[in-house]
């Protein structure tokens, strides 16, 4: 990178490098997420609770991290832990048909 003239918005051009360095991140730890789920969806699509309940904890500590980062809110983080458990906790309850 060019060194740059000190000017009125350099502090704007580095602030604009931190926001996108900050995004891409961001975009790496949402994707991880989604891919936890995705796979725990595709468990309980199997109606397989072992994988399922193996896989939960590691979306739990996906959504902690994140919101402990601040990718996520804390409640949202917390509201989506919860939504899961439930998702999971119905394959538990339903009679499996084979």
């Amino acid at each position: 990178m060019a060194k740059l003239k000190t000017g009125r918005h350099t502090s704007a051009i580095k602030a604009l490098r931190q926001s996108e360095k900050s995004a891409a991140k961001n975009r790496g730890v949402k994707a991880r997420i989604k891919l936890a789920v995705k796979e725990l969806d595709s468990c309980i699509t199997k109606q397989d609770i072992e994988a399922a309940q193996k896989v939960l904890p590691k979306i739990y500590s996906l959504l902690d991290k994140a919101s402990k980062k601040g990718v996520i809110h804390a409640k949202a983080a917390s509201r989506k832990k919860s939504r899961l458990s439930t998702r999971a906790k119905k394959v538990v309850k339903q009679p499996s048909v084979k």
